[in-house]
Order: structure tokens, then C-alpha cells, then sequence
């Protein structure tokens, strides 16, 4: 693992209490999320937070549900119809606040929680019918707050290409967080966005371009600016999907570090393993298993230090997908 890859500090990710197994939802049961606690708990530390049991509504409960619409929501009991809006927004926002000191670097949320669901939670209009377009009210003071902060909902972490673009964005972030709370410096600016520019162009080729010419500039901005600004485009690039397209490209863009140490025989069997690749017929992690070996043997500096051949633990398995 390249050094600017080593973490300096515990990657913390904040999760729903009840997808760590804990009996906290309205019928005292729980929602244990297996990918969270059996393999991602062994690269994140977990910090749970259940909005409802904290805000006061204890276990078991009366089930709440939104009302109103996408824009106007209130969280109101199920049965009798008491309002909870007030309290529940006044809590979220204290207790994100509060989350700050944790320094997260990403967010497991319960899918379709009316307090913890990001997307198509259902929101009941004034005739009772129920529309799935709302976004529950714990996810909106997260957004508010940590606006950059990696977030996603366990049962879309079942889709392969989520599940890893949700986690090469965890890991970013945390790099990003650990360059800018340690003693920053235009130079490890520099550093820092050199590691990434292939990880950036396999994700977002425009964010590539633009943060390219912001680093140019560097010397233009205070560090708070430079920070401010950086991270914002960083987050933003990391978040586009890559695609098979985009990886060929940047596979190619390695190849093109080679072309003058490798023999005719090597390039080929390269050149192969990408078209398989292109083709859907291997994954991944062949060609850049490849081209690490070649990177490796002839001492490519710039390629070998560049996050986008390790951006997570190869033990994730992420790029074994075809």
C-alpha cells in the first residue's frame, strides 16, 4: 500500500443503531445488517446513533411516520397522530452538531426509516395516500451538517457498484479529512492530488480537469480557501460512478507509462486482458493485477504511488466483479 494510503487515524463511519443488531427499533426488534457488522466492522469504527430512542421515544413505541409532502414534512405517531416534529427537528440538529467531534468519514443509514431512510421514504398526504419521494428527518440534518459526508443506505450497499463507490468515497474522504486536520501545506496539497488524478479520472474526468487547474493555482488561495474549495470538487468528482469505459481509459493511460520497457509479447498479453476486461468477460482487478506486476518490476514511481491501483483493501473484493 502506497504511503499516502496509510491511514493515521481510525476511519469512523456513523451507522443506524439497529443495523448493528441492537433492539431499538418500534417492536423491540432489530435490523442487523451482516455486511456491516461481519466485514465492513473490521476496516470502520462504527458510531451508532438511533434518533428516535435518543430523542425520546423509547422501545417499544408507537410507529411514526412523515406526513405532508417531499418539501414539508412532519413526523407525526402512526395511531394516535402526536406530533413529533418539533422536538425531533430540534434533537437532529444538536445531535449532529454533537457528531462533529467524531470526525466521520461516511454514514450507514436504514432504508425506508421515516427518521433514517436518504431516499424514496414514504410521506402520507392529507388523504392518507402515500407517496415513496421523502427523505427522512435524520439523514436532512446530516446533509446540513456534514454536507461533503459520504452517505448511503445498507440495502442499496447490495449492489456491487454502489457498494463500492460508496466505499472509495469513505476511504477519500478520510484521506481528505487526515491532509487538511494534520499540518497542512501547499506542497502536500500537491501531494496529495498527484496520488489521486487517476482515482479522479475514473471517476469524473471533468473534476479531474477542474481540480487540476485549482492545484495549478494553488499559491492563489489561503489554506482555508484552498481547503474549502478542494474539497467541495474533490467530493463531488468522487461521487460520479466509474464505468467500464472510464477504467479502460485510465487502464490505457498506465499502459502508456510501459510502453518503452515492455517487450512486444507483454504489451500484447496487456492489451488482450483490457479488451477482456472492456468486453465483461474478466474483472477489474486482472488487468490492474497486470499492469501492477509490469508497474512493480520496472519501478514506475508516479503509477506506483497512485491511490487508484489500491483505493480500499484489496480484501473487499470490490473490482472482483464482472
Amino acid at each position: 500500500m502506497p504511503d499516502n494510503q496509510k491511514n493515521e487515524s481510525p476511519i469512523k463511519v456513523g451507522i443506524s443503531s439497529c443495523l448493528l443488531g441492537m433492539t431499538v427499533r418500534y417492536d423491540s426488534g432489530h435490523k442487523r445488517d451482516r455486511y456491516s457488522t461481519d466485514v465492513l466492522s473490521e476496516y470502520f469504527q462504527f458510531v451508532n446513533v438511533c434518533p428516535e430512542v435518543e430523542v425520546g421515544m423509547g422501545v417499544p413505541r408507537e410507529a411514526v411516520r412523515l406526513v405532508g409532502t417531499a418539501e414539508d414534512t412532519r413526523m407525526v405517531g402512526g395511531k394516535t397522530g402526536k406530533d413529533w416534529t418539533k422536538k425531533v427537528v430540534a434533537f437532529n440538529a444538536k445531535r449532529a452538531r454533537e457528531l462533529e467531534k467524531e470526525n466521520l468519514s461516511g454514514y450507514i443509514l436504514k432504508k425506508d426509516s421515516p427518521s433514517c431512510g436518504m431516499e424514496r421514504v414514504k410521506v402520507y398526504n392529507e388523504k392518507g395516500y402515500a407517496e415513496k419521494n421523502a427523505v427522512g428527518m435524520w439523514p436532512r440534518a446530516l446533509k446540513k451538517q456534514f454536507p461533503l459526508l459520504p452517505m448511503e443506505e445498507e440495502g442499496r450497499l447490495n449492489d456491487h457498484r454502489l457498494r463500492e463507490n460508496f466505499i472509495v468515497r469513505v476511504f477519500a474522504y478520510h484521506r481528505l479529512q487526515n491532509l487538511f486536520n494534520n499540518r497542512y501545506s501547499r506542497g502536500k496539497m500537491v501531494k496529495f492530488h498527484t496520488a489521486h488524478k487517476l482515482l479522479l479520472m475514473a471517476h469524473s474526468p471533468k473534476h479531474y480537469k477542474e481540480l487540476g487547474k485549482l492545484v495549478a493555482d494553488v499559491k492563489k488561495y489561503s489554506p482555508s480557501q484552498m481547503r474549502e474549495k478542494y474539497s467541495a470538487v474533490f467530493m463531488e468528482g468522487i461521487e460520479y460512478k466509474t464505468t467500464t469505459k472510464k477504467n479502460v481509459n485510465v487502464l490505457y493511460h498506465i499502459l502508456g507509462y510501459l510502453k518503452k520497457v515492455l517487450s512486444p509479447s507483454e504489451k500484447q498479453d496487456i492489451l488482450q486482458v483490457i479488451k477482456d476486461y472492456h468486453n465483461e468477460i474478466t474483472p477489474l482487478v486482472v488487468p490492474l493485477t497486470l499492469l501492477r506486476h509490469y508497474v512493480t518490476i520496472h519501478d514506475i514511481d508516479y503509477i506506483e504511488d497512485q491511490i487508484y491501483l489500491t483505493p480500499h483493501p484489496k480484501e473487499l473484493m470490490l473490482r472482483n466483479h464482472v
